[in-house]
C-alpha cells in the first residue's frame, strides 16, 4: 500500500515546473564571457548547460510521475526519493557552476540568467520531492514490455555509455570534466534510488546474451572513437588493469568479506614477474616463455603470495586482518627495493627497477607499432587495450561463475555470519586461503600484462595509497558486483588522470565523495541484492532468511 503525504499533488507539480525550469535554463546564457565551452551564447547548449538539461529531463520523468499522465507508473517508481535525490543534484551542480563561473571571469556578476533559473528549477525540484512520502513500491524488474522495445532499451544504454565514455575523455576544461561527473553521479543514484535503475536490471536479466553482446561490440568500438590518441587510450587501459585488480580485490573483500590493505601487492607480483622474463636488457631471468605463460605463471606467483600471507593469518578477522594485510603491503614494497643484488639476491634491481621492457608481440603483430584497423589508426596503447579487454572478459566470467557457485555462496556465508557458517559444516578457513589465492591470481595476471604496457616496474608504484583506491573503487562501485567495481574502478583511475591540477586537493575530494556515498548510498552505486537487504531494517526477516540460505547452499 502507498503512504499518504501531506500534498502529493503539489509536490508533483512544483516538481514538473521545476524540471522545465532547468530544460529552459539550458537554453539561456549562463556567463557574460564566453568559458567553459562558451556557456554564453543563447539557444546553442554546451558542456554545462547541457548537463542542467539532463538533470531537467530526468526531473521531468519523475514529476510526471508523480503528478502526471505517467501516474500508473507510481506503484513501480517512488518519485520521493528520486526527486529529492535529483534535486539534491540540481542545487549543488548549479551551485559549483555559480563557483566556476565565479572563479574564472573574475566576479559573480558575470553569472548569467541561465544558471539562476537552474538554481530556482532545482530548489522547486527538492521542494516537490519532499512534499511527498517515501512509498514502498514493486518490483519493476518484473515489469516485461515488448522485445524489440526491450532490446532498444539495451542498445540505448551501450551507446550512452560508449558516448558518455568517449566525451569526457575529451574534455580538458577541469570544471567541465567534474561538473559532467557530478551529474552523472547525481542521475545514477536518482535512478537507483527512485527504482527506475531496477527495470532497466530486469530488462539486462531477460536478455542477457543481448546485453553481453552489446557490451563487448561497444567495448570493442571504444578505441575506433579516439581518433588515435595515443594518451586517451592509455588512460583507458590504466582503467581495465584498475579494474581486472579491483574485481580481484572484490573476491576477497565483496563476498568473503575479508578486508585487505595491502592488495596493490599482487598486482605489483604479476607485474616483476612479467618484466623479469620479459626481453629487455635489464631481466634478471634469463628463462624467455611466451607471454601467455608468463600471464599464468604471475598469477600462480600472485597466489602463492596469497596462500603465505593467508595461511599464519586468516584466523583473525577484522582490524587484525587490515593490519596484517596492510603490513604485508609494505613489506612486499621493501622487498623488492632489497632484491637489489647487494642486500639480496638480483631479481627486481632495486629502486632502479626493470626498465626498457619491449612491446609484446604475437605471431608479428608488434604491440608497440601504430595499426591501421578499418580505416582507423590504432596506436601501440590502442593495441594493449585489445588485450586488455581479452583480460577483463576473462576476469568477468571467473567472478561470475566463482559469485553464482557452491565456493561463492560459501564465501558469502562467512561474510555474514562466519560463526554460523563454521557451524554449518562451511569450511571457512580452506574458502578464505581460496578466496586470497584466486583474487590474488587475478591481480598477478594483470599485473604482466602492466609490466609491458608501462615498459618498466618500479617498488614506487606500489604502494599502500594504490591499495586504498582498489579498496575504494569496491566499496563506491558495490561490494559483490561486477558492473558496479567496474564503474568505480573507471572513476577512482580516470578523475586522478583529468585532474593532475588538482593534486594537493584529489585525496579531500576524494574522501568527501566517499563520505557522501556512505551517507546517501552505503550499498554502492550498483548494489548486489543479497547485501542491500543489510541497509534496510524493514527487511531483516528476509535478510535472515538469505543468509540462512545462503548457508545452506554452501554446506
Amino acid at each position: 500500500m502507498k503512504t499518504l503525504s501531506r500534498n502529493p499533488r503539489l509536490g508533483g507539480i512544483l516538481a514538473v515546473v521545476g524540471s522545465v525550469l532547468l530544460l529552459l535554463s539550458g537554453l539561456l546564457s549562463w556567463s557574460y564571457e564566453p568559458i567553459l565551452g562558451d556557456i554564453s551564447v543563447r539557444f546553442w547548449p554546451v558542456t554545462l548547460q547541457v548537463y542542467a538539461m539532463v538533470i531537467g529531463a530526468v526531473a521531468l520523468v519523475l514529476g510526471l510521475v508523480s503528478a502526471g499522465p505517467l501516474r500508473r507508473w507510481d506503484d513501480y517508481i517512488d518519485p520521493a526519493r528520486g526527486l529529492r535525490t535529483i534535486g539534491v543534484t540540481g542545487v549543488l551542480f548549479t551551485v559549483a557552476s555559480l563557483v566556476a563561473i565565479t572563479l574564472e571571469t573574475g566576479g559573480l556578476i558575470n553569472a548569467n540568467e541561465g544558471v539562476w533559473i537552474a538554481l530556482v528549477g532545482a530548489a522547486l525540484v527538492t521542494a516537490g520531492g519532499y512534499l511527498r512520502a517515501e512509498s514502498k513500491v514493486l518490483d519493476p524488474s518484473t515489469v516485461a514490455l515488448p522485445a524489440w522495445i526491450e532490446i532498444l532499451a539495451i542498445a540505448a544504454l551501450v551507446g550512452v555509455a560508449l558516448f558518455t565514455a568517449q566525451y569526457a575523455l575529451k574534455q580538458s576544461e577541469p570544471w567541465v570534466l567534474v561538473l559532467l561527473v557530478a551529474m552523472l553521479i547525481g542521475v545514477t543514484l536518482t535512478l537507483t534510488r527512485s527504482n527506475m535503475a531496477a527495470w532497466l536490471g530486469g530488462v539486462t536479466m531477460r536478455h542477457r546474451r543481448v546485453f553481453t553482446l552489446a557490451t563487448f561490440v561497444v567495448a570493442l568500438a571504444f578505441p575506433f572513437t579516439q581518433g588515435g590518441s595515443e594518451s586517451n587510450l592509455t588512460i583507458a587501459g590504466n582503467v581495465l588493469i584498475f579494474a581486472a585488480t579491483a574485481l580481484g580485490l572484490n573476491i576477497v573483500v565483496g563476498l568473503a568479506g575479508l578486508l585487505d590493505l595491502g592488495y596493490i601487492a599482487f598486482l605489483g607480483a604479476g607485474a616483476y614477474v612479467g618484466a623479469s622474463m620479459s626481453m629487455s636488457a635489464f631481466a634478471t631471468i634469463g628463462w624467455k616463455p611466451p607471454f601467455l605463460v608468463v600471464m599464468i605463471i604471475g598469477g600462480i606467483v600472485s597466489s602463492i603470495l596469497g596462500l603465505i600471507i593467508g595461511s599464519p593469518t586468516l584466523r583473525v578477522s577484522g582490524d587484525y586482518l587490515a593490519i596484517v594485510t596492510l603490513a604485508f603491503g609494505e613489506i612486499f614494497r621493501l622487498a623488492m627495493f632489497n632484491l637489489d643484488g647487494t642486500s639480496g639476491p638480483m631479481i627486481t634491481r632495486g629502486s632502479n627497477g626493470i626498465n626498457a621492457i619491449p612491446d609484446l608481440e604475437f605471431f608479428g603483430f608488434n604491440f608497440g607499432d601504430t595499426h591501421t584497423i578499418l580505416g582507423v589508426e590504432i596506436p601501440r596503447a590502442g593495441n594493449y587495450y585489445f588485450v586488455l579487454i581479452a583480460l577483463i572478459v576473462f576476469v568477468i566470467v571467473v567472478f561470475s561463475h566463482l559469485n553464482n557457485s557452491r565456493i561463492g555462496r560459501g564465501w558469502v556465508a562467512i561474510r555474514e555470519d562466519e560463526r554460523a557458517a563454521e557451524a554449518m559444516g562451511v569450511n571457512v578457513f580452506g574458502l578464505k586461503l581460496l578466496a586470497f589465492a584466486g583474487g590474488a591470481s587475478l591481480a598477478g595476471m594483470a599485473g604482466t600484462v602492466k609490466a609491458h604496457m608501462d615498459q618498466a616496474v618500479s617498488p614506487d608504484s606500489y604502494i599502500f595509497l594504490e591499495s586504498a583506491f582498489l579498496l575504494a573503487a569496491v566499496v563506491l562501485g558495490g561490494m559483490g558486483t561486477v558492473g558496479g567495481v567496474l564503474i568505480g574502478a573507471a572513476l577512482l583511475k580516470f578523475l586522478p588522470e583529468k585532474l593532475r591540477f588538482l593534486d594537493d586537493y584529489r585525496l579531500l575530494m576524494f574522501g568527501l565523495v566517499l563520505v557522501v556515498m556512505m551517507r546517501v548510498r552505503p550499498e554502492g552505486l550498483v548494489a548486489s541484492k543479497r547485501r542491500q537487504l543489510e541497509f534496510h531494517d524493514d527487511d531483516e526477516k528476509l535478510a535472515e532468511t538469505v543468509v540462512i540460505d545462503e548457508l545452506e547452499a554452501a554446506k
